[in-house]
């Protein structure tokens, strides 16, 4: 059993995920745990490994890996690739520090790879 709260902490055995509500969001293609909405979505003008990549400025329900000095096409990045926090498929990156001043918009922001994970219809809110 998973519990959707704002706590994402392992409780007596239980993982706790947090939701970001919304009428459309985007889910690990994996296992369906929800990460984001469109309400987050920034941009979807970026390529990861498996091609086309969409930039999010707050995702849930993840872990990350340390710390990776990356040379991407845009320049050079400190960024942690970021996984499902239920299922640890790898799902995208978070950009921690960009060397080049017009990068910086990226800092604390994430990518998702489109390959990787799905769009959902959520709950209309009342």
């Amino acid at each position: 059993h998973y519990y959707i709260t704002n706590n994402l902490s392992l409780t007596m055995g239980k993982m706790f995920l947090e939701h970001p509500g919304g009428t459309r969001l985007y889910s690990c293609a994996k296992c369906s745990t929800v990460l984001t909405n469109r309400a987050n979505l920034l941009s979807t003008r970026f390529t990861g490994s498996t091609g086309r990549a969409f930039l999010f400025k707050k995702v849930v329900n993840l872990a990350m890996s340390e710390k990776q000095d990356r040379v991407m096409l845009t320049g050079r990045h400190i960024v942690r690739d970021v996984s499902c926090k239920k299922c640890k498929s790898r799902v995208g990156w978070m950009y921690e520090y960009a060397t080049e001043e017009q990068q910086r918009y990226k800092e604390g922001k994430v990518i998702l790879e489109r390959a990787l994970i799905a769009e959902i219809n959520g709950i209309e809110e009342i």
